[in-house]
């Protein structure tokens, strides 16, 4: 079964190279309900494998200098008290098989669905940040660290339950609270973020003994060559092709969760 695993990997890293998102929104889904790996262990892997194949994407991009770290930082405050005590409540609380498959399935499709709208409906969402006569709407300088704070935390909460929500999610809630931030930087912003929030929750789910590393290691090996791939190609291929075809896709899997038992 490694190669499969290790296939699969490929697959969904050349869909994160050409797209930019996809990673954990097509990852654990494949795992729970194609492999039969356990939510929470699945849920737990992925984090681990996106913190791994997003930190050279962090690298990357704060090299250019399209990394707003103060932004990084306030989302930070927020996300990584929101996983810890996320990681410390399924601890506490040992949920046996039956109920923390249901929590982590619940939390999942939800995150599926969300993550669909949002790619479905992306132009629509951006031009509610503005005015019929082309005006930014920006919150007040002084309610901004706060707001951004409490996303970090709504982020942080959804991402250690789901492994969904560092991406496509995070990246709309910075075009809404920093609406100036140009593309690239609200990209880059998200994906620095990602990292340590990823880092951090996998090693809460490692602690918990929800991370299969033999699993890790085999999608790692598929992924790499795959974003570097998707990467190359991503010039290639239209966005406003891939973009509904992904969010489709992530839909009907949104629903298949609502009813997986």
């Amino acid at each position: 079964m490694d190669w499969m695993y290790t296939l699969s990997g490929f697959l969904v890293g050349l869909i994160v190279g050409v797209t930019g998102v996809g990673g954990g929104s097509l990852m654990t889904p494949l795992l729970v309900m194609f492999f039969g790996v356990s939510p929470a262990t699945a849920v737990g892997t992925d984090l681990l494998y996106a913190s791994l194949t997003k930190t050279l994407g962090a690298w990357v991009h704060s090299r250019r200098g399209t990394v707003e770290w103060k932004v990084v930082g306030l989302l930070a405050m927020g996300s990584l008290p929101a996983a810890l005590v996320t990681i410390l409540l399924l601890k506490y609380l040992a949920l046996d098989e039956k109920v923390l498959r249901s929590v982590v399935t619940s939390v999942l499709s939800i995150a599926l669905l969300l993550t669909a709208v949002v790619l479905l409906f992306k132009e629509q969402i951006k031009k509610l940040g503005r005015s019929r006569d082309g005006r930014v709407y920006e919150l007040h300088h002084r309610y901004l660290p706060g707001a951004t704070i409490a996303t970090g935390v709504v982020v942080g909460a959804l991402v250690t339950v789901s492994s969904i929500g560092a991406g496509v999610l995070g990246t709309v809630a910075l075009l809404f609270l920093y609406p100036r931030m140009s593309p690239v930087k609200v990209v880059g912003t998200d994906i620095a973020h990602a990292v340590p929030l990823t880092a951090f929750a996998g090693m809460g789910h490692l602690a918990l003994g929800t991370v299969d590393l033999v699993l890790l290691g085999s999608l790692l090996i598929g992924s790499l060559p795959g974003i570097y791939i998707g990467s190359h190609l991503s010039a290639r291929v239209p966005e406003r092709i891939l973009r509904p075809l992904l969010a489709v896709m992530l839909l009907i899997i949104g629903l298949k969760m609502v009813f997986y038992k």
